[in-house]
C-alpha cells in the first residue's frame, strides 16, 4: 500500500521527529531485527548440529532483502503476521526455510527486537539530552551572577540570578538523564524460552546434543548484545515498558514546566525571556505584530503525548493474565514508538531554542527597579535587628511603607519605596542613608546563587564523562 497524504498519516511520520528515530521504530527495521534474531537462533542450533553451516549461510545472505509487500499479501490469508515473515523469508531461502524460528515462538523473536531497538532509541535520547544538557550548562554559566526577579505565586518574590534559575532545569535534566541511563542498563530480552517461558520446546530440541537450553538462550542473547530476563512468561515482563515509559514521562515533565516557564517569561508584561524569532516568521495569521513562543508551545503539547502513554504501559503490566494475554499488542505498536518520536522532537526543540533564546536585559532591570526593592527590604530587616532595632516594630515600618510603594507602582506612578524608607526617622535612628541606600541595592541580594549554579554545572559537566 502506498500512503500519501491523501489518506490519515500520523503526524509522528512526517512532521515530528529525527529521521534516525522514525527509522527505529520503522517496519524495515523491525523486520531486519526479527532476522537477525532467527539467524542467531539458527547459529546456536547449528552448534548443537540442528542446522547447517550452509543454512545459516544463506538466512545471512538474506538478512536485509525486506519484501513487505509480500509478508502483508501472505498476512492477508493466513492473519498473523509473524508468521507471514517467516515464510516471507522462506521463501528467500530454499535451503534454509524449513529452520527459521525452530523451536521458538512468536514472542522469542518480537520482545527480543523490541528490547534491541528499545536500547537503540533510549541510547539516541540519551544523545538528545546530552546535547541540550551541555548547551543549557553554558547558558547558565554565562549569566550565573546575573541578578533579576524571582517570582513565587507568579508574583514578583525575592531575587535570583538568570543562571540559578536555569541551573533548576539543568539539574532536573540530569537527574533525567541518569535514570535514562539506568534503564538503559536494564533493559533485556525475553530470550530463547518458547510459548509460556519454560523452554520446553528447546529442551526437547537439544536433547542429546550437549547443550542445554539455557546455553543455547545465551549464545543467541550474546550474539544479539542484550541480556535475557531469567524469568518470563511468554512475553517479558511488561514492566520494562513502563519503566522506559517512566523515565521518557519525567523528561517530559521537565521540559514542560521549562517551556511553560518562558511562556510565562516572553510575556510582554514581564518580557525577560524570548524564543529565537526568524526575520520572517509568521507570528500570526490576524495580528502582524504577534511574537508567539511557539516551539515552547509545541514541547508543551507534546509533553502531553508522552506523559499521556503511562495509563497504557501500566495497564499493560498490571494485566498480564496469567502466562500472556495479546491485549497489549495493539497499543504497544502506537504507545512506545509515539513516545520515543515525540520525546526526539522536544528535545531537539529545546536544544534550539536554548541555543538561540534572548535574554533581555532592559527587561530585566525594568523588573529589579519596579520590585527589586522590595525584595531588598529583608536585607534591610536584618541589618536593623542586627543593629539593635526590635524586630517586630522595624517588620511593621517597613511593611507599611512597602504597601504604599506597591500602590503608586500598580498606579504606574513609579516605585517611591527607596527614599521613604532613606527618610524614616525610625529607621536612620539605626542607619544611615547612604546605608539605607546601600541595603536596599537588590542586586547584591543574590545569596549564594552562583556558587550554587556553579555546583550543578559540575554535576551536569561531570554526568557527561560518566
Amino acid at each position: 500500500m502506498e500512503y500519501d497524504h491523501s489518506t490519515y498519516i500520523s503526524p509522528l511520520t512526517w512532521r515530528y521527529g529525527s529521521e534516525e528515530m522514525k527509522y527505529i521504530f520503522s517496519e524495515d527495521h523491525k523486520r531486519k531485527l526479527l532476522r537477525r534474531v532467527w539467524i542467531a537462533l539458527a547459529r546456536a542450533e547449528s552448534k548443537a548440529g540442528l542446522v547447517s553451516e550452509e543454512q545459516v549461510k544463506e538466512l545471512e545472505s538474506h538478512k536485509d532483502d525486506i519484501d513487505i509487500d509480500r509478508a502483508t499479501e501472505i498476512e492477508n490469508t493466513i492473519h498473523h503476521d509473524l508468521m507471514a515473515e517467516i515464510k516471507t523469508y522462506a521463501e528467500q531461502c530454499p535451503t534454509a526455510g524449513g529452520i527459521i524460528h525452530l523451536g521458538a515462538t512468536s514472542m522469542d523473536a518480537l520482545d527480543n527486537a523490541d528490547a534491541v531497538r528499545f536500547r537503540e532509541a533510549m541510547k539516541l535520547t540519551i544523545e538528545r539530552l546530552d546535547n541540550l544538557i551541555s548547551i543549557l550548562s553554558e547558558k547558565a554559566r554565562e549569566y550565573r551572577n546575573v541578578p533579576t526577579m524571582a517570582f513565587t505565586h507568579i508574583q514578583p518574590a525575592e531575587i535570583t540570578t538568570i543562571g540559578y534559575r536555569l541551573s533548576q532545569t539543568l539539574q532536573d535534566l540530569v537527574d533525567d538523564r541518569n535514570n535514562a541511563k539506568a534503564v538503559l542498563s536494564s533493559i533485556k530480552g525475553k530470550g530463547m524460552k518458547g510459548a509460556v517461558g519454560t523452554a520446553a520446546s528447546y529442551k526437547v530440541l537439544l536433547s542429546g546434543t550437549g547443550i542445554t537450553a539455557e546455553e543455547l538462550e545465551k549464545m543467541v542473547m550474546d550474539e544479539l548484545g542484550i541480556e535475557a530476563f531469567p524469568a518470563a512468561t511468554q512475553t517479558y515482563t511488561r514492566k520494562q515498558d513502563l519503566k522506559i515509559i517512566a523515565v521518557l514521562s519525567s523528561i517530559a515533565a521537565t521540559l514542560h514546566r521549562f517551556s511553560l516557564d518562558l511562556r510565562i517569561l516572553q510575556s510582554p508584561p514581564i518580557g525577560e525571556f524570548s524564543e529565537p524569532f526568524g526575520t520572517k516568521q509568521v507570528g500570526s495569521s490576524a495580528m502582524p505584530f504577534k511574537r508567539n513562543p511557539i516551539n515552547s508551545e509545541k514541547i508543551c503539547s507534546l509533553a502531553r503525548i508522552v506523559e499521556g502513554q503511562y495509563q497504557a504501559a501500566w495497564m499493560n503490566a498490571s494485566s498480564s493474565i496469567l502466562e500472556r494475554t495479546l491485549d497489549d499488542s495493539a497499543n504497544r505498536r502506537i504507545f512506545i514508538p509515539e513516545a520515543f518520536i515525540a520525546m526526539d522532537e522536544m528535545l531537539m526543540t529545546e536544544t534550539k531554542v536554548v541555543k538561540g533564546m534572548n535574554i533581555h536585559s532592559t527587561a530585566t532591570e525594568r523588573l529589579m527597579s519596579d520590585y527589586g526593592i522590595f525584595a531588598s527590604t529583608e536585607r534591610l530587616l536584618m541589618e536593623l535587628g542586627r543593629k539593635g532595632a526590635d524586630r517586630q516594630e522595624m517588620h511593621e515600618v517597613i511593611r507599611e511603607e512597602s504597601l504604599a510603594a506597591w500602590k503608586s507602582v500598580q498606579e504606574g506612578k513609579g516605585n517611591p519605596l527607596k527614599e521613604n524608607l532613606m527618610n524614616d526617622s525610625r529607621i536612620k535612628t539605626y542607619l544611615t542613608s547612604d546605608e539605607i541606600a546601600t541595603l536596599l541595592d537588590a542586586h547584591e541580594y543574590t545569596g549564594d546563587a552562583e556558587r550554587r549554579t556553579e555546583m550543578v554545572i559540575e554535576e551536569a559537566e561531570k554526568s557527561l564523562r560518566s
